[in-house]
């Protein structure tokens, strides 16, 4: 729920539009989450050279009956404790109304904690009827629309008022779909994006995988349109290859805003922002404090 401050939006914690450009990060030397590095890169070259229409890449998933959906269990934890456990290894998906099924690992995620963090949407207890899902039960969706045109997704956690927002997947299954949403909402004429470009930033998921306002106060673990599984296939990712860093879009909020409540994978070429000082201090084991 956050986002670049502007002095036009009185609220600073939404996300900037997808087509802001993103830090790049080529160095994937530390990425030994769930895949080798060189497995991830053949992975999206194999992927980024799959036309429209072209059958497309399902390497991770070739039998669904094994990879059930998380169910409420999963939610009832503290904000900061969900936002990590998404990471690596639950996968969020969309079924869309022919049938396709979208999906994409969790790489990156914000947690915002409600009545006491006044970064939130529910800073002070404060309910609206815009942030209503977020005092819902956990693994509730909140979708809200910024500037007019884009949304971006969270799941309500333990807490009051408090949610995590989804920020960045690595796009598993169904590209080429995610590459024609995407495209649907550019200028015409842009360049073809790469996979790793696909749902890099909130908004920019939730264009890949048509997640419309109406999702809004669903229940992610009965929805039959979307929601979230786990690979058994792949390990939970390493404490010390989670960073935690601030989160972005909030510098008005005072010693909120340096909270590390931002979370990513480390070395992952989906993150959208990498923070390099972070990982400098990571890679020299002087890890920020949460």
């Amino acid at each position: 729920m956050a986002s670049r401050k502007r002095k036009m939006l009185p609220m600073t914690h939404e996300e900037a539009a997808p087509e802001k450009a993103i830090n790049k990060h080529t160095n994937q030397t530390d990425l030994t989450l769930y895949v080798s590095p060189a497995e991830l890169k053949n992975t999206f070259e194999s992927s980024e050279s799959v036309e429209n229409g072209e059958a497309e890449h399902t390497h991770y998933f070739p039998n669904n009956d094994l990879h059930p959906r998380l169910d409420e269990d999963f939610f009832k934890q503290s904000c900061i404790s969900l936002a990590k456990a998404f990471l690596g290894k639950q996968v969020l998906v969309r079924r869309c109304a022919d049938g396709t099924e979208l999906r994409g690992r969790i790489v990156e995620t914000e947690a915002y904690l409600g009545g006491e963090d006044k970064a939130s949407h529910s800073a002070g207890g404060r309910r609206t009827e815009r942030n209503t899902a977020m005092f819902m039960k956990p693994g509730t969706i909140y979708v809200y629309p910024i500037y007019g045109i884009y949304l971006c997704m969270n799941v309500s956690s333990e807490g009051e008022g408090a949610a995590v927002l989804l920020r960045s997947l690595e796009p598993l299954q169904g590209q080429p779909t995610m590459r024609q949403l995407r495209a649907a909402r550019r200028k015409e004429g842009a360049r073809q994006l790469k996979d790793k470009e696909l749902c890099n930033g909130p908004s920019k998921l939730c264009q890949a995988l048509n997640i419309p306002r109406c999702f809004d106060r669903r229940n992610l673990a009965a929805d039959p349109e979307v929601w979230l599984e786990k690979d058994p296939n792949i390990n939970p990712a390493e404490p010390h290859n989670i960073v935690s860093v601030p989160r972005i879009g909030i510098e008005s909020h005072g010693e909120w805003a340096k909270k590390p409540w931002r979370f990513y994978l480390r070395g992952h070429p989906c993150v959208s922002v990498v923070n390099k000082e972070a990982e400098r201090q990571y890679m020299s084991g002087n890890v920020m404090s949460n």
